[in-house]
């Protein structure tokens, strides 16, 4: 499906549009009313929503979501924007940021809890309590060569 094809079907309200990039490239920027999903989960996601509803499957350059496409084929038809993402960014389209929506959960990548200023204050502090933690852990174990200086 081409872009200009992809914004009339949006257009008509009857269309869902599925995003496969990893979470953070989603989060980044994607197409306006784009929902994200991980692709091994995309069956469950899809029994979801609405039978009525057109299917349309993205990904960055469009390569992951035409194999998701394929991967369905034998339980529900899904088109696919020919390019993803960036043919959408490419013909001059916007592209929006955040998270809202999702079809899966965005467990797709480990975020340390020390990385970054959005994570919650209860993970750092157990990672901090882990990491201090290990100080005891070593004088308890006696079967190392470390010392604590």
């Amino acid at each position: 499906m081409s872009v200009a094809d992809l914004a009339a079907a949006m257009a008509s309200g009857r269309t869902t549009l599925i995003d496969l990039a990893p979470s953070p490239a989603h989060r980044a920027g994607h197409i306006a009313g784009a929902r994200f999903a991980i692709r091994a989960r995309l069956d469950a996601a899809l029994a979801a929503l609405d039978d009525a509803a057109d299917i349309v499957l993205t990904s960055p350059d469009g390569a992951l979501a035409m194999f998701a496409a394929a991967d369905l084929a034998g339980s529900r038809r899904a088109r696919v924007l020919t390019g993803g993402t960036a043919a959408w960014q490419a013909a001059g389209r916007p592209l929006e940021s955040g998270f809202d929506n999702p079809l899966t959960p965005a467990d797709d990548i480990y975020k340390r809890p020390y990385v970054g200023t959005d994570n919650a204050a209860a993970a750092m502090q157990a990672y901090l309590d882990w990491e201090y933690g290990l100080v005891d852990q070593l004088k308890r174990d006696g079967t190392h060569g470390f010392f604590v200086i």
